[in-house]
């Protein structure tokens, strides 16, 4: 009786979260969708001069859908081998207390809210600015740097739960068999543990793309046009959002944001289609 009361509320549990899965989709859609064309995205230039760069976009969501891409693929690739390395050492190492700070550590960094990571990245730009930088300014390579921290600890955290989920006899026979500890991890446990690492990386992508309080204090802008480098301010997608949305002049510019909400969140999915794509070859291959 136990058993069957729980397997019912297990399923509606789920079918609520899928009724307010369907209910959020279809506000955004039933908004942003009359607006998704060529005019939200380009404005007034037209789109091929935007999109070989011939002209700025002034009133189009085009360079802030550039400026998301550009500082998500930057955060996950300098997150991606700290992260990655954090977790192997969590799982294949002996418990010490070096091991036990370092958890500590991932555990902390996993918690901290992401406004606080925006805060240390503007004060890093003061402490730059009063002491070896003088010229010193919040920019995409600052925004990428605290947007991977705060992604770090779940590539850790997934890669060291996916190599613990690995079966002890397979590592066992591989040792048994005359490969070092090492040789047993890169072609026996981190093979099997592809999976997991692949789903952590998807998930520090998903975080990327819609943190906002972490580029708002550390480079984002608007207006900035298409990213002209590392070290120069940009447009981002979630700030976007915010702004029109927060400083709505019209009805025209509240479904801007509205529009601007469904492409992030198309992008967020296209995101994953591809991890999860690339995830499947792996396992394939």
């Amino acid at each position: 009786m136990i058993a069957r009361l729980f397997l019912r509320w297990c399923q509606l549990s789920t079918l609520a979260l899928l009724l307010c899965l369907a209910a959020i989709l279809g506000f955004l859609l039933m908004r942003g969708g009359p607006v998704i064309g060529l005019p939200l995205f380009f404005g007034d230039t037209p789109a091929m001069e935007a999109l070989m760069g011939h002209s700025p976009v002034w009133d189009g969501i085009w360079p802030a859908c550039l400026g998301t891409l550009t500082v998500v693929f930057l955060a996950i690739a300098l997150a991606l081998v700290p992260g990655i390395a954090c977790g192997i050492w969590l799982a294949v190492m002996p418990k010490g207390r070096f091991s036990t700070l370092l958890g500590l550590g991932i555990d902390i960094l996993a918690g901290t809210p992401s406004i606080l990571m925006g805060l240390f990245g503007f004060n890093l730009i003061l402490f730059l600015r009063n002491t070896f930088a003088p010229s010193a300014n919040t920019c995409l390579l600052l925004s990428s740097l605290c947007l991977a921290m705060l992604v770090l600890p779940y590539m850790a955290v997934s890669t060291r739960a996916a190599l613990l989920s690995v079966p002890r006899a397979l590592s066992t026979t591989a040792l048994s068999l005359g490969l070092s500890r090492w040789q047993a991890l890169w072609h026996i446990q981190l093979p099997q543990a592809k999976r997991g690492i692949w789903g952590g990386v998807m998930l520090s992508l998903g975080r990327a793309a819609e943190d906002t309080a972490v580029i708002m204090l550390t480079g984002v802008v608007a207006n900035a046009g298409i990213p002209g480098g590392l070290f120069e301010r940009y447009e981002a997608l979630p700030f976007t959002i915010f702004y029109f949305s927060a400083q709505y002049m019209d009805y025209a510019e509240l479904e801007r944001a509205f529009g601007a909400a469904l492409v992030l969140l198309c992008l967020t999915a296209t995101l994953f289609a591809l991890a999860g794509a690339l995830q499947k070859g792996a396992r394939r291959k």
